[in-house]
Order: structure tokens, then C-alpha cells, then sequence
């Protein structure tokens, strides 16, 4: 990597003023959206925020690790300033190069968001690939992420901790699987934001076949490891789903497979080609209609199609048993919303498909 290979670079198609919401997935969208409107979610987050000493956390960054610049890592620096300007995020994040032979990349900060490398990812990947990474871990500070990926961090070190009380430890838990599920989701949101940055898809994949084990890219074929994908999504044995599903439970990123196949789909997509075009949600417009509710149903209609394109076995008995709770738990309710708490002989024998009482 080299100066001159940012300078020669194409020129890039900019986002004034683009909503975090106009390329968040839809899942990690209505995670959001929940958190922001919840009533004193910001006081919990400042009060736990207390507890631990973020200024700390940003002084060991400064005396442990380098700081880019523009006289230490320049490339990486210039790759900062032109991923914030895509993005149009201000004020721009600091990025920190920490020795670790791993591929890492994280967000972290609540008051200032700054941006942490591993040498092992700076010295493996090429110019457009680190492009990719950094305006990947841009989108998690425009999207407001760094809150909840500090809170998680938080809430693991409060767990080992409280270990010793089981009630303690069971509520802690929830907790911990819903953000990691949803951590999972913000991961799926911010490489599309990685995808705006760079707006080269193939560096993207090169990112994603490098954290899978591809180390000379000359002896991987993209479309094999794309096949990967469709074989793991494609799965057709219970065993298999049991597997899938364990292994997921306390992972903080979705599989690097699933990942390049996911943001293939949406590098081919109507949504993305017209953000391209600047139709795109802005951060300074007025909202019609109810945006919590919105990104809500958008949540669940993207679970919901999940389940339904799934061939996963297992998901196809949580989608069946779901349904037939559903049908017997819409019954029981039509019943009250029809007889005032009393039911009906239509709700005996059935549900009749044309009052209109069987809205979803």
C-alpha cells in the first residue's frame, strides 16, 4: 500500500447529509429505532457509562497503540478523511494501529468514537479492502453503534463479575444475546456502508475472503466461495440447523460467507444503485408517517421473509409451530375483540375470512 495508489484512485460519488437509516438493514434498523424511543435509555446508558472511564480507555489508546496521521500512516490517514467525506460525518473519527497478529477492526466510545486496527489487518489487506474496512467501521459511528458496542463490552466485564448470582447472571444473559443478536445485524448494516464508501464490491469480497482464510488470493475463486454461501444458507439436515445455531449464539459477526453473500444481494439491488444516483433518505428530513413503527415492521417483515426463503429445517418447524400459535392465539382474540370478552359461534367453527377481524 502506498500513497500514490489513493492518489491515482477514481473519483467517488459523495452523500451529503445521508441518513445512517437510508443503508441500515432492516433488523438492525428497528433495533435502533426501539433504543432511541425507549424513555430513559440515555440516562441507563450515561449511568453505566459512569461506572466505567471512557476518558481512560481513550488515554490507554493514545499511550498503547499509534495514532494515524499525516505523518504516521498516511495512506490510512488520507483513507479516513475520504471515507468521512463520503459519508459526510463530522467531526472525523481517530484511527489507533494496535499490534495484534488477528484481523481486527472495532468501534468503541460513547462521548468520542475512535476507531482501532490491527497491524494484522493494515499489513494483509490491499488499499481499496482497508478503504472498504474503515468506511465499514464509519457507518458504526454514524449509525450510532459505538453506544451499544461499548454498552455489550461493558455488560461482559459486569457478567464476569456478578457471576456469583445466578439471577443476576440469567438477566444479564438476555440482555447479552439480544445485542449480540443484534450486533450481528449492525455488522450486516455496516459493511453496506463499507460497499458506499469504496463502491467497489469486489473489494469488499476480497475483505471477507481474507477474515475467511484466503491469505493469495491468486489461488481463491470468487464464485466458489460464493457457492459457500449458498451451500451453508442451504442446508437440509436438523443436525446441521442445531449446529448453526449454537454456533451463532455468542458470535459478535455473522459468518464471513454469509456476509459477502448477503452484501452481494444488496450490491445488485434497486436500493443500492439509487442511493448511487442520490435518492437517499437525508438526515435533515422530516419524517412522514411514524418512523418507529416503520422500521419495526421493517424488522419483522425481514425476519419474516427470512424464515419463509429459508430451507433450513429447523426453521421451518420454529416457522410452522409460530403459525399455528399465531392461528389459535388470533382466534382466541377475535372472540373478545367481537363479543366483548365473550365468544362467538363463528369463532367456534372458525374464522370467518370475510368481517375484516383477521387483520395482520
Amino acid at each position: 500500500m502506498t500513497e500514490s495508489d489513493v492518489q491515482q484512485s477514481s473519483p467517488r460519488v459523495r452523500f451529503p447529509g445521508i441518513s445512517p437509516r437510508a443503508y441500515e438493514h432492516p433488523a438492525d434498523k428497528g433495533a435502533m429505532a426501539t433504543l432511541r424511543a425507549v424513555p430513559g435509555v440515555a440516562d441507563v446508558l450515561k449511568t453505566l457509562n459512569s461506572l466505567f472511564n471512557e476518558r481512560a480507555e481513550r488515554l490507554m489508546a493514545v499511550a498503547s497503540h499509534v495514532r494515524v496521521g499525516p505523518s504516521q500512516y498516511p495512506v490510512l490517514d488520507r483513507l479516513r478523511n475520504e471515507a468521512a467525506e463520503v459519508l459526510d460525518l463530522q467531526p472525523v473519527p481517530k484511527i489507533y494501529v494496535a499490534r495484534d497478529p488477528r484481523a481486527i477492526a472495532q468501534t468503541r466510545g460513547i462521548d468520542e468514537p475512535f476507531i482501532m486496527l490491527s497491524t494484522g489487518l493494515v499489513e494483509a489487506l490491499d488499499t481499496e479492502a482497508l478503504r472498504f474496512v474503515i468506511g465499514h467501521e464509519m457507518g458504526h459511528v454514524l449509525s450510532g453503534h459505538a453506544v451499544l458496542l461499548t454498552l455489550l463490552d461493558r455488560l461482559l466485564r459486569l457478567q464476569r463479575s456478578v457471576a456469583w448470582v445466578p439471577l443476576g447472571v440469567i438477566g444479564l444473559r438476555a440482555v447479552i444475546a439480544a445485542l449480540y443478536e443484534w450486533q450481528r445485524k449492525s455488522e450486516l448494516s455496516c459493511d453496506r456502508a463499507g460497499l458506499l464508501v469504496g463502491q467497489d464490491p469486489q473489494a469488499a469480497l476480497r475483505t471477507h475472503m481474507y477474515l475467511a482464510g484466503a491469505t493469495d488470493l491468486s489461488q481463491i475463486d470468487i464464485p466458489s466461495f460464493l457457492e459457500q454461501a449458498k451451500e451453508y444458507e442451504e442446508i437440509d439436515d436438523i443436525r446441521d440447523s442445531i449446529i448453526k445455531l449454537l454456533a451463532v449464539e455468542h458470535q459478535t459477526h455473522p459468518f464471513a460467507v454469509v456476509r459477502a453473500s448477503q452484501l452481494q444481494r444488496w450490491a445488485a439491488s434497486e436500493e443500492y444503485r439509487a442511493i448511487l444516483a442520490g435518492q437517499y433518505l437525508r438526515r435533515d428530513a422530516q419524517d412522514t408517517g411514524n418512523p418507529l413503527n416503520e422500521d419495526i415492521q421493517g424488522a419483522a417483515k425481514s425476519y419474516k421473509d427470512s424464515w419463509n426463503n429459508s430451507t433450513d429445517p429447523l426453521v421451518k418447524v420454529f416457522s410452522d409451530v409460530g403459525g399455528a400459535l399465531s392461528g389459535v392465539a388470533d382466534k382466541v382474540f377475535s372472540g373478545f375483540r367481537r363479543g366483548g370478552g365473550q365468544q362467538t359461534p363463528e369463532d367456534e367453527g372458525g374464522t370467518n375470512g370475510g368481517n375484516g377481524d383477521t387483520k395482520k
